[in-house]
């Protein structure tokens, strides 16, 4: 049983959409009928329209064909050229990644960071725009960091954005909580999506809903590659910048019929059911979340096992056919976690999984 927190579990419905004849996306209109629909699907699930106007916080949804990091490379790729000041908030992983891609493409980088641990350092962050020499372009940060299950609150740290400088640029890495979380997409500039967490399709697809400015600075900045570009996809009515990974496509199309005949809210409150539940078992185990559980996600759970993870992930996965996943980085060897995301955020398969936790602790 795969209880990961991305890839997620593909339900049967996805599988069987994916064994369908192939369609060739760049000659046969019907993958461009189906391409539509999925951007208009993603834009009800991003909160962003269809048919929300700009002014109302509408936004365009495009669909990359690659894994989600593609989408982070992307949104810098295509805002950051050399000089561009960008402002990286973090605390962890990801949030730190962002400032590596920003220097790859020639941009200067501004890592305001806090341990692993701790909530995003908005404190720091009000004195790096109160700087005197702050003239920040873009800033960067992540809704909810995976390698330690926890939910940021980008919606304060937007706040202090928009009130120290309305102009500057939002990046946010949603992967791991759209489609699961509220997502303030309306208030983020380029809002980042993956098809394999909270939708439960494969691997494969980045996502983003790109606002009027940031494809205005795009266009400014004329970026260079080709596959790690927004641009190409902003207008794809004589054709796409290259063949589309179209059984991938067609999937993510069959995983948002199950999202949305679910409907928003049921979805939600199953990540919510099913997160609860994972932290009152793994508390009954003598086991805590790595952040408070006011700060962890409702998509994956990290509990702290010193120096145990590898071990029990691997008596876990050949004693009881449950796979879960080890921490990230430095925190490899110490944090097990539990993706509740998507197909998998169902309280039974929980209950399931930590019966195996607790057999093997």
């Amino acid at each position: 049983m795969l209880m990961t927190p991305g890839p997620t579990a593909v339900p049967e419905p996805v599988r069987e959409a994916m064994s369908r004849e192939l369609i060739n996306p760049d000659v046969d209109p019907r993958f461009r009928e189906i391409y539509d629909r999925l951007t208009d699907r993603l834009a009800a699930v991003y909160g962003v329209g269809p048919g929300v106007s700009a002014a109302d916080g509408g936004r365009d949804v495009v669909v990359l064909g690659g894994e989600g990091i593609l989408g982070l490379e992307a949104a810098v790729a295509s805002l950051v050229e050399p000089g561009t000041e960008v402002l990286c908030l973090s605390n962890g992983l990801y949030g730190e990644g962002f400032a590596d891609f920003v220097e790859s493409y020639g941009g200067e980088a501004t890592l305001v960071d806090a341990p692993r641990d701790e909530p995003l350092p908005l404190d720091a962050l009000d004195e790096a725009l109160a700087a005197d020499d702050a003239d920040f372009d873009l800033a960067t940060m992540v809704h909810c960091e995976t390698p330690t299950g926890t939910l940021n609150d980008v919606g304060t740290a937007l706040d202090r954005l928009e009130a120290a400088d309305g102009e500057i640029l939002t990046v946010v890495d949603a992967v791991s909580s759209l489609g699961g979380v509220p997502v303030p997409t309306d208030r983020i500039d380029v809002c980042l999506g993956a098809s394999q967490k909270c939708f439960s399709a494969p691997p494969g697809l980045a996502t983003a809903a790109v606002s009027d400015r940031a494809w205005a600075a795009m266009e400014a900045r004329d970026p260079h590659s080709l596959y790690a570009n927004f641009l190409p996809f902003r207008d794809v009515s004589d054709g796409f910048p290259y063949t589309h990974l179209t059984t991938e496509v067609v999937a993510l199309d069959a995983a948002l019929d199950l999202w949305l005949d679910e409907g928003l809210d049921a979805v939600r409150e199953r990540h919510e059911a099913a997160a609860r539940r994972c932290r009152e078992r793994g508390a009954e185990l003598g086991l805590e979340p790595v952040p408070d559980p006011e700060r962890s996600s409702p998509t994956v759970t990290a509990f702290e096992v010193p120096g145990r993870a590898p071990a029990l992930q691997e008596a876990l996965r050949e004693e009881h056919d449950v796979l879960l996943a080890t921490g990230l980085g430095e925190g490899a060897d110490d944090i097990l976690r539990v993706g509740h995301m998507g197909h998998s955020a169902r309280v039974e398969r929980v209950e399931e999984t930590m019966d195996a936790l607790a057999a093997v602790l």
